[in-house]
Parts: C-alpha cells; structure tokens; sequence
C-alpha cells in the first residue's frame, strides 16, 4: 500500500506522520514535494500538519494553490482516500475539497492540549474501525483551528452525514463543537487534532489505542492486514 505525504515550505508534522505511516504501520509512505506530481498508482495522500507559507494571509490558503493540489483534487474525485490533519484540514478547506472554513480560535490564543474526540460517522476510510460515538484522547495544537459554516450549511452537514468528529466539550468555539468533517462521498477527511502524536503509548499518557483506529481503518479499506 502506496501512502503519499505531501510536503509544503513550513510543513513541520510530515516526519512525525512519515513514521507512524512506516514504523508503526509498516506502510510504503513517501514524500511528495509540493511543486510535484503523485503518481497514479498511490493508495492514499496525507496532508500533514505545520504551518504552510508561515500561515501568511490565512492559514492553508497559499498551500491550496500549490502545483500538486491539483493532483489532490483529482485523486479525490477518483474515490482515493485524502487525509488532512491540522494545516492538512485547513488546505483542504482552502481548495474546496471540504465545506466550511477555519478561523482563529475564540480565545484568540494557540492552543497545544489533550482533549477528547467523539466519533460522529464511522463509514469514512479513517474512520471505519470505530464504535459509532466512542471517545478519543487526542492533543490539538493551532490558532486557526475554530471551524465555522452557517446554519444552511450545518444542516446539509447533519443530513449527509459529513460531521466526522466533535469535541466531547467546548474547546475552540467550533460550530456544534465540530473538529473534523469528509466531503459528501466520505473519502475526503479534514480534521484539526494530531493522530500522529497519540498512536504511541509512549508519548499518548491516556490511551494510545482508539487514535491508531485511524490508521488501521485505512488499513481496512485497502485490505491491508496489520
């Protein structure tokens, strides 16, 4: 199983998912520089997190426009699973690969803390090893990670089942406490906290367990035995 990590200037959480994807997972992951192709044969793409650009003018919004973007884009319409973590959900948002968009968190401060996620839709690719509404301790760290759309929008999210993950509490001030979101096909997920900094019992001090689901339910998808 071929797994794409796209690279972009700022990227500073691509090596941390690089090895959870190939030590932990034992999966073909490379880097693809952000002026580069994917290849056609890839499996899966990853958007990892960091600041892109320096989050200059908003944060992923620079990314979005960058050559393999289009590739992205492409892949995703094919049905090809994409991930985006972090600044990875905010180029999502940017490139209108995802609904919605991302502003600075209602205490206007970064934010780098343990919380807990309740799986909302477990039929997506990331997403399919889970219980429907278990919980994950998980660490978020941005500035830019209060997701908001309107009231029309939010509706459309409930009806076709886009809400991923939420909160357990207020965090951000995110709309209906929403921390990750899929496109309407479900193989296009965006979610602001970091797995690759929970899949280890080593650095996870709550339960490393229900992050890894995220990566094993890819793995699931490909028909990839662990």
């Amino acid at each position: 199983m071929k797994v794409g990590v796209v690279v972009f200037p700022g990227s500073n959480c691509d090596r941390d998912m690089y090895h959870v994807l190939t030590d932990v997972f034992n999966l073909d992951a490379q880097y693809y520089w952000h002026e580069k192709s994917l290849p056609k044969n890839i499996d899966a793409v990853i958007l990892p997190g960091g600041f892109s650009y320096g989050d200059r003018l908003r944060a992923g919004v620079i990314a979005a426009h960058s050559p393999i973007i289009k590739d992205v884009q492409k892949m995703a319409k094919k049905g090809v699973p994409v991930l985006g973590v972090c600044n990875g959900f905010q180029i999502l948002v940017e490139s209108g690969l995802l609904p919605g968009v991302l502003l600075k968190n209602e205490s206007l401060n970064f934010m780098c803390e343990w919380t807990n996620l309740v799986v909302e839709n477990n039929k997506t690719p990331f997403t399919n090893q889970f219980k429907l509404h278990q919980k994950i301790p998980i660490p978020i760290a941005n500035g830019e990670g209060r997701y908001y759309v309107d009231d029309d929008t939010l509706k459309k999210l409930k009806k076709k089942n886009q809400i991923v993950f939420r909160y357990d509490e207020v965090v951000n001030g995110s709309s209906n406490r929403i921390a990750g979101v899929c496109n309407e096909d479900g193989n296009v997920v965006g979610m602001m906290p970091h797995p690759e900094r929970a899949v280890e019992s080593e650095i996870n001090p709550i339960d490393n367990k229900p992050s890894s689901l995220i990566f094993e339910s890819l793995l699931s998808k490909m028909g990839v035995s662990n």
